[in-house]
Protein backbone atom coordinates (compact mmCIF):
# COMPACT_ATOMS: atom_id res chain seq x y z
CA UNK A 1 0.00 0.00 0.00
CA UNK A 2 2.85 2.24 1.15
CA UNK A 3 4.31 1.96 -2.52
CA UNK A 4 1.40 3.46 -4.74
CA UNK A 5 0.75 6.10 -2.72
CA UNK A 6 4.47 7.61 -3.27
CA UNK A 7 4.32 6.97 -6.82
CA UNK A 8 1.00 9.11 -6.85
CA UNK A 9 2.15 12.12 -4.63
CA UNK A 10 5.13 13.02 -7.09
CA UNK A 11 2.54 13.81 -10.02
CA UNK A 12 -0.36 15.16 -7.65
CA UNK A 13 1.81 18.16 -6.72
CA UNK A 14 2.54 19.16 -10.14
CA UNK A 15 -1.03 19.30 -10.94
CA UNK A 16 -2.33 21.34 -7.26
CA UNK A 17 -2.29 24.96 -8.87
CA UNK A 18 -4.36 23.92 -11.70
CA UNK A 19 -7.20 22.48 -9.17
CA UNK A 20 -7.77 25.85 -7.21
CA UNK A 21 -10.02 28.06 -9.28
CA UNK A 22 -9.63 31.54 -7.20
CA UNK A 23 -5.57 30.94 -7.65
CA UNK A 24 -4.31 34.08 -9.58
CA UNK A 25 -1.81 33.99 -12.37
CA UNK A 26 1.30 33.99 -9.70
CA UNK A 27 2.40 30.59 -10.63
CA UNK A 28 2.46 31.52 -14.15
CA UNK A 29 5.51 33.87 -13.43
CA UNK A 30 7.21 32.47 -10.29
CA UNK A 31 10.60 34.06 -8.84
CA UNK A 32 13.79 33.20 -10.62
CA UNK A 33 16.42 32.55 -8.67
CA UNK A 34 17.89 35.35 -7.07
CA UNK A 35 15.41 37.56 -7.36
CA UNK A 36 13.93 39.36 -4.83
CA UNK A 37 11.22 37.46 -3.20
CA UNK A 38 10.37 39.23 -0.16
CA UNK A 39 11.15 42.66 0.45
CA UNK A 40 10.55 44.67 3.86
CA UNK A 41 10.85 48.06 4.41
CA UNK A 42 10.02 49.68 8.17
CA UNK A 43 8.41 47.17 9.99
CA UNK A 44 6.75 47.88 13.30
CA UNK A 45 5.13 45.77 15.89
CA UNK A 46 4.56 47.69 19.13
CA UNK A 47 2.18 45.92 21.33
CA UNK A 48 0.22 48.18 23.54
CA UNK A 49 0.06 48.46 27.47
CA UNK A 50 -3.13 49.13 28.92
CA UNK A 51 -4.83 50.14 32.03
CA UNK A 52 -7.21 51.39 34.15
CA UNK A 53 -10.88 51.12 34.13
CA UNK A 54 -11.84 52.21 30.85
CA UNK A 55 -8.10 50.62 29.48
CA UNK A 56 -6.09 53.84 28.21
CA UNK A 57 -2.75 53.28 26.38
CA UNK A 58 -0.08 54.21 29.03
CA UNK A 59 2.92 52.66 26.76
CA UNK A 60 3.49 49.95 24.76
CA UNK A 61 5.93 47.02 23.86
CA UNK A 62 8.59 47.98 20.81
CA UNK A 63 8.79 44.14 19.84
CA UNK A 64 10.18 45.01 16.34
CA UNK A 65 10.80 48.61 15.46
CA UNK A 66 12.04 49.62 11.65
CA UNK A 67 13.02 46.62 10.00
CA UNK A 68 14.30 46.90 6.48
CA UNK A 69 15.76 43.44 4.19
CA UNK A 70 14.82 41.63 1.28
CA UNK A 71 15.10 37.86 0.74
CA UNK A 72 16.00 36.45 -2.56
CA UNK A 73 14.63 33.56 -3.85
CA UNK A 74 16.09 30.39 -3.42
CA UNK A 75 18.19 31.51 -0.53
CA UNK A 76 18.45 31.03 2.85
CA UNK A 77 18.43 34.13 5.47
CA UNK A 78 18.95 32.96 8.95
CA UNK A 79 18.00 35.71 11.80
CA UNK A 80 20.04 35.30 15.32
CA UNK A 81 20.17 37.63 18.22
CA UNK A 82 19.07 37.01 22.17
CA UNK A 83 15.52 36.17 23.41
CA UNK A 84 13.30 38.96 23.82
CA UNK A 85 15.06 40.84 20.72
CA UNK A 86 11.54 40.31 18.54
CA UNK A 87 12.73 36.95 16.11
CA UNK A 88 9.64 35.57 16.32
CA UNK A 89 7.10 38.61 16.18
CA UNK A 90 9.00 39.52 13.03
CA UNK A 91 8.53 35.87 11.58
CA UNK A 92 4.88 36.20 12.56
CA UNK A 93 4.90 39.58 10.61
CA UNK A 94 6.01 38.61 7.48
CA UNK A 95 3.48 35.37 7.70
CA UNK A 96 0.73 38.02 8.37
CA UNK A 97 0.00 36.00 11.67
CA UNK A 98 0.02 39.37 13.26
CA UNK A 99 -0.82 43.03 11.56
CA UNK A 100 2.08 45.14 11.84
CA UNK A 101 1.84 48.76 13.76
CA UNK A 102 3.87 50.45 10.28
CA UNK A 103 6.00 49.62 7.61
CA UNK A 104 5.21 47.31 4.61
CA UNK A 105 5.59 43.73 3.54
CA UNK A 106 6.17 43.24 -0.20
CA UNK A 107 5.39 39.17 -1.46
CA UNK A 108 6.60 38.79 -5.25
CA UNK A 109 6.20 42.62 -5.54
CA UNK A 110 2.72 42.61 -3.74
CA UNK A 111 1.59 44.90 -0.96
CA UNK A 112 0.58 41.90 1.57
CA UNK A 113 0.75 44.55 4.63
CA UNK A 114 -3.26 45.19 4.84
CA UNK A 115 -4.37 42.21 3.23
CA UNK A 116 -7.92 41.33 3.79
CA UNK A 117 -8.74 37.46 5.56
CA UNK A 118 -10.10 36.40 1.83
CA UNK A 119 -7.47 38.14 -0.24
CA UNK A 120 -4.73 36.28 2.56
CA UNK A 121 -5.74 32.91 2.31
CA UNK A 122 -4.56 32.82 -1.21
CA UNK A 123 -1.55 33.83 -0.09
CA UNK A 124 -1.20 31.19 2.54
CA UNK A 125 -0.46 29.15 -0.34
CA UNK A 126 2.85 30.16 -1.03
CA UNK A 127 4.19 31.29 2.42
CA UNK A 128 4.06 28.60 5.18
CA UNK A 129 5.48 28.84 8.65
CA UNK A 130 6.89 26.08 11.05
CA UNK A 131 6.52 26.63 14.59
CA UNK A 132 8.80 26.45 17.26
CA UNK A 133 6.86 24.24 19.83
CA UNK A 134 6.56 20.66 18.53
CA UNK A 135 4.61 20.20 20.97
CA UNK A 136 1.74 22.35 21.08
CA UNK A 137 1.38 23.19 17.05
CA UNK A 138 -0.11 20.20 16.29
CA UNK A 139 -3.70 19.44 17.93
CA UNK A 140 -3.84 16.74 20.05
CA UNK A 141 -7.38 15.70 18.75
CA UNK A 142 -6.73 14.92 15.37
CA UNK A 143 -5.03 12.08 13.58
CA UNK A 144 -1.69 12.89 11.99
CA UNK A 145 -3.85 12.56 8.38
CA UNK A 146 -6.03 15.22 9.21
CA UNK A 147 -3.59 17.64 10.47
CA UNK A 148 -1.21 17.19 7.63
CA UNK A 149 -4.18 17.13 4.88
CA UNK A 150 -5.74 20.14 6.30
CA UNK A 151 -3.72 22.84 3.92
CA UNK A 152 -5.64 20.97 1.12
CA UNK A 153 -9.56 20.89 2.21
CA UNK A 154 -8.99 25.00 3.91
CA UNK A 155 -7.63 25.71 0.21
CA UNK A 156 -10.23 23.30 -1.89
CA UNK A 157 -6.92 21.50 -4.12
CA UNK A 158 -7.59 17.89 -4.52
CA UNK A 159 -4.85 16.37 -6.15
CA UNK A 160 -4.81 13.46 -8.22
CA UNK A 161 -4.97 9.75 -6.47
CA UNK A 162 -6.64 11.28 -3.08
CA UNK A 163 -5.71 13.57 -0.11
CA UNK A 164 -4.57 10.74 2.02
CA UNK A 165 -2.29 9.27 -0.61
CA UNK A 166 -0.75 12.39 -0.85
CA UNK A 167 -0.32 12.91 2.85
CA UNK A 168 1.14 9.39 2.92
CA UNK A 169 3.91 10.35 0.21
CA UNK A 170 4.41 13.89 2.58
CA UNK A 171 5.42 11.43 5.47
CA UNK A 172 7.90 9.79 3.43
CA UNK A 173 9.48 12.33 1.95
CA UNK A 174 10.07 13.66 5.78
CA UNK A 175 11.69 10.31 6.94
CA UNK A 176 7.91 9.34 8.17
CA UNK A 177 6.26 6.17 8.33
CA UNK A 178 3.04 6.53 5.83
CA UNK A 179 1.70 3.40 8.06
CA UNK A 180 1.66 6.49 10.68
CA UNK A 181 -1.34 7.98 8.86
CA UNK A 182 -4.03 7.57 11.63
CA UNK A 183 -1.93 8.41 14.47
CA UNK A 184 -2.14 10.79 16.88
CA UNK A 185 0.47 13.11 17.94
CA UNK A 186 0.82 11.62 21.12
CA UNK A 187 2.31 8.82 19.92
CA UNK A 188 5.09 10.35 18.05
CA UNK A 189 8.57 11.76 19.54
CA UNK A 190 9.66 15.60 19.73
CA UNK A 191 11.85 14.81 16.52
CA UNK A 192 8.84 13.20 14.65
CA UNK A 193 6.55 16.07 15.75
CA UNK A 194 8.47 18.66 14.03
CA UNK A 195 8.51 16.47 11.06
CA UNK A 196 5.13 16.28 10.81
CA UNK A 197 5.17 20.19 11.32
CA UNK A 198 7.34 20.21 8.30
CA UNK A 199 5.01 17.85 5.96
CA UNK A 200 2.14 20.32 6.75
CA UNK A 201 3.87 23.21 6.06
CA UNK A 202 5.59 21.63 2.31
CA UNK A 203 1.72 20.43 1.73
CA UNK A 204 1.49 22.89 -1.03
CA UNK A 205 4.57 23.45 -2.09
CA UNK A 206 5.29 27.10 -1.37
CA UNK A 207 7.64 29.68 -2.11
CA UNK A 208 8.55 30.84 1.11
CA UNK A 209 8.86 28.86 4.59
CA UNK A 210 9.49 30.69 7.87
CA UNK A 211 11.01 28.61 10.55
CA UNK A 212 10.52 29.70 14.02
CA UNK A 213 13.13 28.04 15.53
CA UNK A 214 12.36 24.40 14.53
CA UNK A 215 15.17 22.64 16.21
CA UNK A 216 15.55 24.65 19.37
CA UNK A 217 13.33 21.99 21.38
CA UNK A 218 14.90 18.95 20.39
CA UNK A 219 18.31 16.56 21.06
CA UNK A 220 21.19 17.56 19.48
CA UNK A 221 20.77 14.28 17.20
CA UNK A 222 17.77 14.86 16.39
CA UNK A 223 18.70 18.26 15.37
CA UNK A 224 20.80 17.38 12.56
CA UNK A 225 18.62 15.10 11.17
CA UNK A 226 16.14 18.02 10.75
CA UNK A 227 18.49 20.24 9.63
CA UNK A 228 19.91 17.83 7.07
CA UNK A 229 15.87 17.52 6.02
CA UNK A 230 15.42 21.02 5.28
CA UNK A 231 19.00 21.13 3.31
CA UNK A 232 17.38 18.26 1.11
CA UNK A 233 13.78 19.48 0.56
CA UNK A 234 15.54 23.03 -0.30
CA UNK A 235 17.20 21.52 -3.04
CA UNK A 236 14.78 19.51 -4.00
CA UNK A 237 11.62 21.77 -3.92
CA UNK A 238 13.26 24.89 -4.58
CA UNK A 239 12.35 26.54 -1.51
CA UNK A 240 13.24 29.66 0.23
CA UNK A 241 13.75 30.00 3.95
CA UNK A 242 13.91 32.44 6.67
CA UNK A 243 15.23 30.74 9.93
CA UNK A 244 15.29 31.75 13.35
CA UNK A 245 17.23 30.83 15.76
CA UNK A 246 19.92 31.49 18.86
CA UNK A 247 21.97 28.58 18.04
CA UNK A 248 25.08 30.33 15.86
CA UNK A 249 26.42 26.63 14.75
CA UNK A 250 23.03 25.71 13.22
CA UNK A 251 22.32 29.15 11.34
CA UNK A 252 25.97 28.93 10.42
CA UNK A 253 25.47 25.53 8.99
CA UNK A 254 22.06 27.00 6.86
CA UNK A 255 22.32 30.38 6.00
CA UNK A 256 23.28 31.76 3.05
CA UNK A 257 23.16 35.64 4.40
CA UNK A 258 22.55 35.95 8.30
CA UNK A 259 20.69 39.11 10.34
CA UNK A 260 21.72 39.93 13.61
CA UNK A 261 18.74 41.38 15.72
CA UNK A 262 19.35 43.97 19.56
CA UNK A 263 16.29 44.83 21.23
CA UNK A 264 13.92 44.51 18.02
CA UNK A 265 16.61 46.31 15.23
CA UNK A 266 18.30 44.69 12.97
CA UNK A 267 22.35 45.58 13.65
CA UNK A 268 24.37 43.50 11.48
CA UNK A 269 23.31 41.92 7.75
CA UNK A 270 25.90 39.87 5.68
CA UNK A 271 26.78 37.04 4.18
CA UNK A 272 28.04 33.75 6.41
CA UNK A 273 31.70 34.05 5.33
CA UNK A 274 32.24 37.50 6.07
CA UNK A 275 30.11 37.78 9.50
CA UNK A 276 31.53 34.95 10.81
CA UNK A 277 35.41 36.09 9.80
CA UNK A 278 35.21 39.96 10.40
CA UNK A 279 32.04 41.00 12.17
CA UNK A 280 31.36 44.60 11.95
CA UNK A 281 29.26 44.90 15.08
CA UNK A 282 30.81 44.52 18.76
CA UNK A 283 27.18 42.73 19.29
CA UNK A 284 28.26 40.59 16.74
CA UNK A 285 31.88 40.01 17.63
CA UNK A 286 30.56 39.54 21.57
CA UNK A 287 27.65 36.77 20.57
CA UNK A 288 30.85 34.88 18.22
CA UNK A 289 33.39 34.79 20.85
CA UNK A 290 30.70 33.27 23.15
CA UNK A 291 30.47 30.22 21.00
CA UNK A 292 32.40 27.63 22.77
CA UNK A 293 35.55 25.78 21.20
CA UNK A 294 35.10 22.31 20.74
CA UNK A 295 38.67 22.05 21.47
CA UNK A 296 40.69 21.15 24.80
CA UNK A 297 43.73 22.41 23.60
CA UNK A 298 42.31 25.95 22.91
CA UNK A 299 40.72 26.52 25.81
CA UNK A 300 41.54 29.60 27.49
CA UNK A 301 43.01 31.18 24.20
CA UNK A 302 40.14 33.03 22.63
CA UNK A 303 39.22 36.58 23.14
CA UNK A 304 35.89 36.52 24.81
CA UNK A 305 34.26 39.07 25.11
CA UNK A 306 31.78 39.70 28.11
CA UNK A 307 29.05 42.12 27.93
CA UNK A 308 27.78 43.67 31.23
CA UNK A 309 24.33 44.38 32.24
CA UNK A 310 21.22 43.06 31.18
CA UNK A 311 19.25 43.88 27.69
CA UNK A 312 17.24 46.78 28.51
CA UNK A 313 13.36 46.95 27.94
CA UNK A 314 11.43 47.10 24.89
CA UNK A 315 8.64 49.04 26.89
CA UNK A 316 11.48 52.25 27.26
CA UNK A 317 14.71 51.69 25.09
CA UNK A 318 17.36 53.69 25.47
CA UNK A 319 18.19 56.57 23.30
CA UNK A 320 20.81 56.71 20.55
CA UNK A 321 22.08 53.41 20.00
CA UNK A 322 20.22 50.97 22.09
CA UNK A 323 23.37 48.70 22.46
CA UNK A 324 25.49 51.65 23.65
CA UNK A 325 24.64 50.57 27.60
CA UNK A 326 26.70 47.05 27.03
CA UNK A 327 28.95 48.15 24.46
CA UNK A 328 32.71 48.74 25.57
CA UNK A 329 33.35 50.96 22.49
CA UNK A 330 30.14 53.48 23.20
CA UNK A 331 31.09 57.53 22.68
CA UNK A 332 29.25 60.16 23.78
CA UNK A 333 27.32 60.27 20.45
CA UNK A 334 26.24 56.79 21.03
CA UNK A 335 24.15 57.85 23.79
CA UNK A 336 22.22 60.49 21.74
CA UNK A 337 22.42 59.50 18.11
CA UNK A 338 20.78 56.37 16.20
CA UNK A 339 23.53 54.90 14.12
CA UNK A 340 21.89 53.69 10.50
CA UNK A 341 21.99 50.74 9.20
CA UNK A 342 25.30 51.39 6.24
CA UNK A 343 27.30 49.50 3.62
CA UNK A 344 30.34 48.74 4.77
CA UNK A 345 31.55 46.07 2.78
CA UNK A 346 30.33 43.86 -0.47
CA UNK A 347 27.28 42.15 1.13
CA UNK A 348 27.71 43.74 4.69
CA UNK A 349 25.44 46.28 6.60
CA UNK A 350 26.22 47.34 9.88
CA UNK A 351 24.52 50.08 11.86
CA UNK A 352 27.35 51.24 14.13
CA UNK A 353 29.11 54.33 14.52
CA UNK A 354 32.75 52.51 15.49
CA UNK A 355 32.39 49.17 13.54
CA UNK A 356 34.83 46.58 14.55
CA UNK A 357 36.56 46.04 11.02
CA UNK A 358 35.38 49.06 9.00
CA UNK A 359 36.40 52.76 9.11
CA UNK A 360 34.90 55.22 12.35
CA UNK A 361 31.73 56.85 11.27
CA UNK A 362 32.71 59.09 14.52
CA UNK A 363 36.02 59.81 14.70
CA UNK A 364 37.60 61.56 18.09
CA UNK A 365 34.18 61.39 19.87
CA UNK A 366 34.81 61.69 23.26
CA UNK A 367 34.41 58.24 25.41
CA UNK A 368 30.99 58.06 27.42
CA UNK A 369 31.37 57.99 31.16
CA UNK A 370 28.84 55.53 31.66
CA UNK A 371 27.09 55.77 36.15
CA UNK A 372 28.65 52.40 37.38
CA UNK A 373 32.20 52.91 35.60
CA UNK A 374 33.21 51.81 31.92
CA UNK A 375 32.27 48.78 30.44
CA UNK A 376 35.38 47.39 28.83
CA UNK A 377 36.38 43.23 28.35
CA UNK A 378 37.14 40.82 30.85
CA UNK A 379 40.63 41.97 32.80
CA UNK A 380 40.75 45.45 31.50
CA UNK A 381 39.48 49.13 33.27
CA UNK A 382 36.13 47.02 34.07
CA UNK A 383 38.44 45.33 36.55
CA UNK A 384 41.12 48.54 37.48
CA UNK A 385 37.95 50.30 38.66
CA UNK A 386 37.55 47.82 41.96
CA UNK A 387 40.46 48.56 43.63
CA UNK A 388 40.27 52.21 42.95
CA UNK A 389 36.86 51.74 44.75
CA UNK A 390 38.74 50.38 47.89
CA UNK A 391 41.23 52.56 48.11
CA UNK A 392 38.28 55.27 48.35
CA UNK A 393 36.66 53.60 51.26
CA UNK A 394 39.50 52.56 53.37
CA UNK A 395 39.92 55.71 55.06
CA UNK A 396 36.84 55.64 56.16
CA UNK A 397 37.54 52.39 58.00
CA UNK A 398 40.34 53.92 59.62
CA UNK A 399 38.06 56.34 61.72
CA UNK A 400 36.02 53.08 62.93
CA UNK A 401 38.20 51.79 65.90
CA UNK A 402 38.30 55.69 67.15
CA UNK A 403 34.97 55.67 68.39
CA UNK A 404 34.93 52.07 70.17
CA UNK A 405 36.14 53.45 73.41
CA UNK A 406 32.93 55.68 73.27
CA UNK A 407 30.51 52.35 74.06
CA UNK A 408 32.83 51.47 76.44
CA UNK A 409 31.54 53.68 79.04
CA UNK A 410 28.59 51.66 79.61
CA UNK A 411 29.84 49.49 82.80
CA UNK A 412 29.57 52.80 84.95
CA UNK A 413 25.22 52.13 84.74
CA UNK A 414 25.94 48.47 85.41
CA UNK A 415 26.57 48.79 89.18
CA UNK A 416 23.11 50.86 89.20
CA UNK A 417 21.31 47.70 87.71
CA UNK A 418 23.18 45.27 90.14
CA UNK A 419 21.91 46.94 93.33
CA UNK A 420 18.52 46.06 93.04
CA UNK A 421 19.23 42.68 92.53
CA UNK A 422 20.79 41.38 96.01
CA UNK A 423 16.79 42.58 97.50
CA UNK A 424 15.14 39.66 97.04
CA UNK A 425 17.97 37.42 98.69
CA UNK A 426 16.48 39.02 102.06
CA UNK A 427 13.59 36.09 102.19
CA UNK A 428 16.47 33.30 101.52
CA UNK A 429 18.10 32.94 104.68
CA UNK A 430 21.50 32.21 105.38
CA UNK A 431 22.42 32.73 101.94
CA UNK A 432 21.78 36.12 101.82
CA UNK A 433 24.82 37.40 103.15
CA UNK A 434 27.06 35.73 100.85
CA UNK A 435 24.89 37.10 97.86
CA UNK A 436 25.30 40.84 99.15
CA UNK A 437 28.97 40.24 99.53
CA UNK A 438 29.55 40.15 96.01
CA UNK A 439 27.45 43.14 94.67
CA UNK A 440 29.53 45.10 97.70
CA UNK A 441 32.84 44.96 95.88
CA UNK A 442 31.70 45.21 92.21
CA UNK A 443 30.43 49.52 93.03
CA UNK A 444 33.71 49.86 94.60
CA UNK A 445 36.24 48.70 92.15
CA UNK A 446 34.39 49.54 88.68
CA UNK A 447 34.53 53.44 89.44
CA UNK A 448 38.29 53.16 89.72
CA UNK A 449 38.87 51.39 86.66
CA UNK A 450 36.58 53.31 84.36
CA UNK A 451 38.12 56.30 84.66
CA UNK A 452 41.41 55.05 83.28
CA UNK A 453 41.24 52.95 80.65
CA UNK A 454 37.51 51.41 80.01
CA UNK A 455 39.21 48.03 77.81
CA UNK A 456 39.87 46.74 81.38
CA UNK A 457 35.86 45.93 81.50
CA UNK A 458 36.01 42.80 79.68
CA UNK A 459 38.72 41.48 82.45
CA UNK A 460 36.29 42.12 85.21
CA UNK A 461 33.26 40.53 83.54
CA UNK A 462 34.75 37.75 82.79
CA UNK A 463 36.47 37.14 86.60
CA UNK A 464 33.02 38.05 87.84
CA UNK A 465 31.56 34.23 87.18
CA UNK A 466 34.58 33.12 88.99
CA UNK A 467 34.14 34.09 92.35
CA UNK A 468 30.28 32.63 92.40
Amino acid sequence: MSDDPKDAAIPAQSTAPSAVQETPAAPETPAAQGDTLLRVEGLQKHFPIRKGLFKRQVGAVQAVDGLSFEVRAGETLGVVGESGCGKSTMGRLITRLLEPTAGSVEFEGRDITHLSTGAMRKMRRDVQMIFQDPYSSLNPRHTIGTIVGAPFRLQGVKPEGGVKAEVQGLLERVGLNPEHYNRYPHEFSGGQRQRIGIARALALKPKLVVADEPVSALDVSIQAQVVNLLDDLQDELGLTYVIIAHDLSVIRHVSDRIAVMYLGKIVELADRKTLYSTPGHPYTSALLSAVPVPDPRRKGHGNRRLLHGDVPSPIAPPPGCRFHTRCWKATASCATIEPPLIQLGTGQKVACHHPEHGPDQLPGDAPLVKPGGTVTLSGTKAEEAVPAAEAEAAPEAKVAPDTKPEPDAAPETKPEAAVPAPEPAEDKGDAAPAADAEPDTAPDDKPDVAPEDGLDAPARDEAGPEKK
